[in-house]
């Protein structure tokens, strides 16, 4: 999703793009067009990628919290992405560097708010989280060890066009165009959702703009909390059907509140999120049930949604 996006505005922008999944692109000829099928598992892969890159934006990862839990393998795979990038920007002098994190890695504690500073290895929720934490280790070590240029940008529930998993937005837009309910877990959680294009700004800001973030650390947010509560019964208002919502306790490995403070990304590079989350969450709604065919991708019986 934020691939997709990210890759749309860097061409819109000139920029020469080389695209890696390991899938084609569903959305966009042109992203498709730009974009290798490469599995970043596997080192030897990248060796079919281009050696004159000035910039790397590491975006891939298994994002699911909860898939996780059940499956931690999935977190060293996390790790093997990371470093084998890292060892291909370090072997092909990579100028610049920019590894995406998450909200998760402030943990789960008693503040709601959290700066850049607040990160706590000893309060890991989740082998997602470690996995997030442990990147951000190594892209810091590579900094020190070998003089690379990084940037880290911590994300906060992105949502928006282009999503097919089983994320809570989708999951609760295509539940409610099926007629069916809304499980929150979290009768008290309450998240930083931002919408896609004011992730892809801050990013934008943060490539054009490396000079002054230069191995810096950005939270990329909305910087307002929204309740889930308050999202279930927006996707509700907002489709044709009426679902109940019900409420189950947090599941393991969740964070339960979480905003982010963006003073720095506001300073630095005059970053301003555009999109109040009620005029996010209705472009986003709008744009599905203008999309049944991806409504239909959507598992809507499920109600394992990841925030």
């Amino acid at each position: 999703m934020i691939g997709t996006a990210l890759v749309e505005r860097l061409l819109s922008e000139e920029y020469d793009v080389c695209g890696v999944d390991i899938v084609s692109n569903p959305w966009s000829e042109e992203v498709d067009d730009a974009t290798q099928l490469i599995d970043l598992r596997e080192e030897r892969a990248l060796e079919r990628l281009p050696s004159d890159v000035d910039s790397i934006v590491h975006l891939g990862a298994h994002a699911r919290v909860h898939r996780l839990v059940e499956r931690p393998e999935l977190a060293m795979e996390n790790m093997a992405m990371t470093f084998n990038l890292l060892e291909f920007a370090r072997t092909n002098d990579v100028s610049h560097f920019l590894f995406a994190s998450s909200r998760e890695v402030y943990g789960n504690t008693s503040q709601v708010v959290y700066d850049e500073s607040a990160t706590f290895a000893d309060t890991s929720e989740s082998p997602y989280t470690a996995s997030k934490i442990g990147g951000e280790s190594m892209v810091t070590a590579y900094n020190q060890c070998y003089d690379m240029t990084t940037m880290i940008v911590r994300f906060s529930n992105v949502y928006g066009r282009y999503d097919t998993a089983d994320r809570v937005v989708p999951l609760f837009i295509a539940r409610c165009d099926n007629a069916l309910d809304l499980t929150v877990y979290g009768a008290n959680k309450v998240l930083d959702f931002t919408y896609i294009d004011d992730c892809v700004d801050g990013l934008y800001k943060m490539i054009d703009q490396h000079h002054k973030v230069k191995n810096m650390t950005l939270n990329i947010a909305s910087g307002q909390g929204t309740s889930l509560i308050e999202l279930a019964r927006r996707v509700n208002e907002l489709t044709p059907h009426d679902s109940a919502i019900t409420v189950e306790s947090t599941r393991t490995g969740e964070v339960s509140q979480y905003v982010a403070d963006i003073e720095r990304a506001k300073r630095i590079l005059e970053y301003e999120p555009e999109f109040r989350f009620c005029d996010g969450i209705e472009k986003t709604v709008s744009w599905y049930l203008e999309h049944p065919s991806v409504l239909d991708q959507i598992p809507a019986g499920s109600t394992d949604a990841d925030p």
